[in-house]
């Protein structure tokens, strides 16, 4: 909890770090050092991946070592400020593997509860940063209800599946329908948010649903 807390008061203190390593950079935004920059574990074909309900997904990055930890920050520590560089990332993964498959670009919602104690939606963050690179304005197509226990803390894929379903709920039916969909995230691991997401957007009578997200298990 201590070295949690260091981490957090340097991010704030001294945001010139690596995004990945955490060394010190000159004075400007958060980014990656050049060393970090040619290591980055960068996916085969885009890491693509099929799920039950969704065409593919493809990923920027393997979620293992500086890549998992810097998520973690992102994701749990309040490192707001990573969301740029992980956003340019994801958009040049969109842009290679998925331009021109979309129509709708959006991301997978929080729920209310925790989007409000988090003070941000991490995937929207990252949605809105790679749309920029993209010239392209994200729509939020879905919310999710309340006290659906995290997915991290669910366990096999069964459960995580279990978990989830029912857990989401399209905004506007009208604005998918006949509509082709990109949803990003920030990892997949078992496909099951990203599956139970496709099938609600389906359902609700959108074309196709690909997905993005910044990583992914190998």
């Amino acid at each position: 909890m201590v070295h949690k807390l260091t981490e957090w008061l340097l991010d704030l203190i001294y945001p010139a770090r690596c995004v990945m390593c955490r060394d010190f950079l000159p004075p400007g935004p958060p980014r990656i050092c050049d060393k970090c920059a040619a290591a980055l574990p960068k996916t085969e074909n885009g890491g693509r991946r099929k799920g039950d309900f969704f065409s593919e997904c493809v990923s920027a990055l393997y979620y293992e070592n500086d890549v998992r930890d810097a998520i973690h920050r992102y994701k749990f520590n309040g490192v707001q400020a990573y969301a740029p560089v992980f956003g340019e990332l994801l958009a040049a993964s969109i842009y290679e593997d998925l331009e021109g498959e979309y129509d709708i670009l959006s991301w997978v919602p929080l729920d209310p509860g925790r989007r409000r104690s988090r003070g941000y939606d991490q995937a929207e963050l990252l949605a809105r940063n790679a749309g920029k690179r993209l010239m392209r304005e994200p729509v939020c197509v879905l919310r999710k209800r309340r006290g659906i226990q995290p997915q991290s803390l669910t366990g096999e894929p069964e459960k995580r599946r279990a978990n989830i379903a029912g857990a989401y709920r399209v905004t506007d039916p009208e604005l998918i329908r006949g509509k082709r969909i990109l949803l990003i995230d920030d990892i997949v691991t078992t496909g099951a948010t990203l599956s139970e997401c496709a099938k609600t957007l389906l359902l609700a009578g959108a074309e196709d649903v690909r997905c993005a997200t910044l990583a992914t298990t190998r």
